[in-house]
């Protein structure tokens, strides 16, 4: 079966994607479900146009998405397929260091094909690369979706831009703290306000939320700011951009990512992203975390090597904090950092949406 885009239409892909808008989702997690790794589920829960129907773990059957992950209400947790009833698609709901499909799951992903299902996939180990998940699909009639599938060939011409659109881009201490939701929240926000604003996705969650954006991970290194650059090209009427941040430029596995989609994005501000108790590196916990204040210094000196862009705001990823902790820390890096700080869940976006919205009509007064 050839591989289908997940969207509907897209810069992404010159495809279009065949598949019913009519999705109902059972998320794999099978023996990763935790905030983490399993990123990708929670997000879909949070956020995901489409409803999910169950979590699929064998490990936690029996809980509830809210016991699981502290968020998803009733959706339950399974521990076999037949028991999601109703579920049209098998969505992978883990986004695992180095993006492979778990062994062990393959029978779980073959069971889903036999049955009828659509599978969502959004790792590097591609769905449509396995002849046998292809064999199946075929015999099925159902479709492997690879939402990191690429065909992104073009190198960026700082060309066209809009100035007029005010693009504000999360960069991170760390992989994994929030980039993502941080960009939906404060799109989200600036939208309720009445603004005319727009998330640019740049990771395979991103991706299946929004319908639309870029798998920068996944894109040939000589492309990665071309590929941004496609994006903002694409959706710059709009009077704000978010666009999601991928990894760290201080992470020593992703920084050539991030470092690509710095200074493809040409963001005109940041928002430094970072989970309060957090000292190491994720995944490489012998290496220390360098300090905010270091990182809004490296972030701001890398921008302005293309284009000035400064710091304007923290958000702060507190899920290891007691309310009371949560808000000393946030007090802590007020004061340190001179910038307004929020964890858009706990404290919701507020004193950020304020921040973006100040240096827009402090650019309007000088265009």
């Amino acid at each position: 079966m050839p591989h289908m885009p997940f969207r509907l239409a897209s810069p992404m892909t010159d495809q279009t994607n065949p598949v019913s808008a009519d999705r109902k989702i059972v998320l794999l997690t099978e023996g990763f479900s935790e905030p983490i790794t399993a990123k990708t589920a929670t997000s879909v829960i949070r956020y995901g146009r489409f409803p999910t129907i169950a979590i699929l773990d064998s490990h936690e059957a029996g809980k509830t998405a809210q016991q699981l992950f502290d968020i998803g209400g009733d959706i339950p947790v399974v521990a076999k397929l037949s028991e999601a009833a109703g579920a049209n698609t098998l969505m992978i709901g883990i986004a695992p260091p180095g993006g492979k499909i778990p062994d062990s799951w393959r029978p779980i992903i073959l069971e889903a094909i036999h049955s009828g299902m659509d599978v969502v996939s959004g790792l590097h180990d591609f769905l449509s690369a396995n002849e046998e998940f292809v064999a199946a699909a075929k015999k099925a009639g159902v479709n492997l979706v690879d939402v990191r599938k690429n065909n992104e060939h073009d190198v960026a011409n700082r060309l066209n831009w809009r100035d007029q659109c005010l693009r504000i881009h999360t960069v991170g201490q760390d992989c994994s703290i929030g980039k993502m939701l941080v960009s939906v929240e404060l799109t989200r926000a600036l939208q309720a306000r009445g603004h005319d604003a727009k998330f640019v996705a740049t990771g395979q969650t991103g991706i299946m939320i929004e319908g639309d954006g870029c798998p920068i991970d996944c894109v040939v290194a000589d492309f990665v700011s071309g590929a941004i650059e496609k994006q903002i090209l694409a959706h710059q009427h709009h009077d704000f951009l978010f666009i999601e941040g991928q990894g760290s430029l201080s992470h020593p596995r992703y920084s050539a990512v991030t470092l690509g989609l710095l200074h493809g994005c040409l963001p005109h501000a940041m928002i430094l992203c970072y989970e309060a108790g957090r000292t190491a590196v994720n995944g490489m916990e012998y290496i220390p975390l360098k300090s905010l204040p270091e990182l809004r210094t490296i972030y701001e000196n890398t921008a302005s090597i293309m284009m000035p862009a400064r710091v304007i705001g923290i958000a702060m990823n507190s899920r290891l904090l007691s309310g009371a902790a949560a808000e000393a820390e946030r007090q802590r890096v007020r004061e340190e950092m001179g910038l307004p700080v929020c964890d858009v869940i706990r404290h919701g976006p507020d004193e950020l949406v304020d921040a973006v919205l100040q240096l827009h009509a402090e650019r309007s007064k000088t265009s």
